[in-house]
């Protein structure tokens, strides 16, 4: 990304011909329409100065990311284990139990049912599934299914199905377990590094637009030290205030590009669709805007307008 590269402290001098003085030109009359109260004499500049602002819509969705992210990991790593106890069991003998995965949807809910008198292998799978999806720390919070409901949701129907009609762990079923358990762990091996992904362009605009409010900031600075009038100097101001406010309007311009280009789409176990959904699935479940750099932006750029307006009103008023 392109950063603004000009001292904030070498100010242009504008000529002092008397006739040029005395024209209207474009900056000056500009000016003049954008200072809402003329007559107003600012003391000081630099009124809004200390509150920098602090960039937290930007903050708080790294935060999210980050809290989202360990979730991700947590359960990539659940089913990952859960795999390799599925795949250290030993399956029920060949012509024991009914193969394949082509159970009744009804009989999801018997899984539940099996207890001390059900086969000891599909005890072994449920304890594992227990003891590893179900085990991590959000688990309730964000789905607080049972296990029946888990297994349907996250390795498909026909798996809870087969084990509730199997009554056992069949080689098949061992091996379809195993297999939609691994892909669950990439799945979410993929959903973190998207998050990471997008992480890290958090902080690239956020240093972009703490470079921005930098600068700012030190443009008032140095007008709020010059005695005397400074017309000069705040006529420099405004205009690099201008420029500032441009760089806003680019920044905006290329997180709308990323916001077209996410870093991935979610699959269908993402209850969110639609061209951002990515960024829906990140942003909507939490307190802050659904597009938090944009709305960064658009702070910062209300911001520098109305630190125009004040060096607007400086000039009218003649200090």
């Amino acid at each position: 990304m392109s950063m603004y590269s000009s001292s904030a402290n070498a100010f242009r001098i504008p000529g002092t011909d008397p006739v040029a003085m005395e024209e209207c030109t474009a900056l000056s009359c500009e000016v003049g329409t954008a200072a809402t109260e003329p007559t107003v004499v600012v003391a000081a500049v630099v009124v809004g100065l200390a509150a920098f602002l602090a960039f937290a819509h930007v903050r708080d969705a790294v935060d999210a990311g980050r809290g989202e992210r360990r979730r991700v990991l947590a359960e990539r790593d659940a089913f990952e284990e859960f795999a390799d106890r599925v795949d250290a069991l030993d399956p029920a003998p060949t012509g024991s139990t009914a193969g394949g995965f082509d159970g009744s949807m009804v009989a999801i809910r018997a899984v539940d049912s099996v207890g001390s008198d059900g086969d000891v292998r599909l005890r072994r799978v449920l304890a594992a599934y227990r003891d590893t999806v179900m085990s991590v720390p959000h688990y309730r919070e964000e789905y607080d299914e049972t296990i029946p409901e888990s297994l349907a949701a996250e390795l498909g129907p026909d798996t809870a199905a087969a084990l509730a009609s199997n009554g056992t762990l069949s080689a098949a079923a061992q091996s379809a377990l195993v297999g939609r358990s691994r892909q669950a762990a990439e799945a979410r091996s993929s959903l973190a590094d998207a998050i990471g992904e997008e992480i890290d362009a958090l902080r690239a605009f956020e240093s972009d637009l703490s470079g921005v409010d930098r600068r700012r900031r030190r443009l008032l600075e140095h007008l709020d030290g010059v005695s005397g009038s400074g017309a000069d100097a705040a006529i420099d101001v405004w205009e690099r205030l201008e420029d500032l406010e441009r760089e806003c309007d680019e920044i905006a311009a290329e997180r709308q590009e990323s916001l077209a280009d996410p870093p991935m789409t979610p699959g269908p176990a993402v209850d969110v669709e639609g061209d951002r959904a990515f960024y829906d699935y990140l942003y909507a479940p939490t307190d802050g805007p659904r597009h938090p750099v944009l709305a960064q932006v658009s702070e910062l750029a209300e911001r520098i307008r109305a630190d125009r307006d004040r060096v607007a009103s400086r000039l009218a008023g003649g200090r």
